[in-house]
């Protein structure tokens, strides 16, 4: 991409971040430093097996569906094993650094986030409750159990079960929100922009390279996020919407 364009593009996406009315963030790689169900393959004792599985899948011989139902009969986790394996995971200890603050940034804001992941909801539901984040603003699968607590599938109706399905999702919230800005690791990620107004991609913890060159805007740090947010504070303050008097007690150098 010219100098010039990539410029334009970044530029571009900066601004319409800061006139998002609602995020997305994905969950593994991104608001959490880890993929989730390999960390639950691991602990479920089917760590390398699914490893394996997942080399295979990203050849894109079998679908994301097919992939995900053959990684989980792998794993085979019991509702108690689910229970447990959230216990050892504390939410702030797996957030990646800054999400935090840029969540509480956003939603203080005015902006609605969610959580649109390919991950699963008994596992995305702690971090979410963490955050602040409300149930309703949760978009990600679901383990299904049957009356004796053992594995009995996923939820297929959810829209992230399947290939495409984080572009359904965010085509949705585009009927109650006029922008919409996602943010995520991965080429699915990439894909649901558009509908989505535009694409940030996240390399704070894998950098995955067809995400870093086919982004408008790549970052490795949240903070990068947080600078972009607070630089349009200081923009808005120095154009007129604050107390003449706030403005007089601040130095020119630091509202440019």
């Amino acid at each position: 991409m010219p100098v010039q364009k990539f410029l334009d593009s970044k530029r571009k996406a900066k601004e319409t971040f800061r006139r998002a009315d609602a995020v997305c963030f994905d969950v593994d790689s991104t608001l959490i430093k880890e993929e989730g169900i390999d960390r639950l393959a691991e602990f479920c004792g089917a760590g390398e097996e699914v490893a394996k599985l997942t080399v295979k899948a990203m050849g894109g011989s079998v679908t994301f569906r097919e992939a995900l139902k053959m990684r989980l009969d792998l794993i085979n986790p019991t509702e108690k094993q689910v229970f447990q394996f959230r216990m050892q995971h504390s939410p702030d200890k797996l957030l990646t650094q800054y999400v935090e603050g840029l969540v509480d940034l956003l939603r203080s804001n005015g902006k609605e986030v969610y959580l649109v992941s390919g991950g699963f909801r008994q596992l995305i539901e702690p971090f979410a409750e963490y955050l602040g984040i409300p149930e309703e603003n949760l978009f990600c699968n679901r383990l299904l159990f049957n009356s004796k607590g053992k594995y009995s599938g996923f939820d297929e109706s959810e829209p992230t079960s399947e290939s495409g399905g984080k572009t359904r999702v965010v085509q949705e919230l585009k009927k109650k929100h006029n922008v919409v800005v996602m943010i995520g690791d991965g080429a699915t990620d990439m894909e649901a922009s558009p509908p989505a107004d535009t694409f940030i991609g996240f390399g704070g913890n894998v950098v995955r390279e067809k995400v870093k060159h086919g982004a408008p805007w790549f970052v490795h740090s949240f903070k990068e996020l947080l600078d972009v947010l607070h630089e349009g504070e200081r923009i808005t303050h120095f154009n007129g919407y604050a107390p003449v008097n706030q403005l007089q007690t601040q130095p020119v150098l630091e509202l440019v």
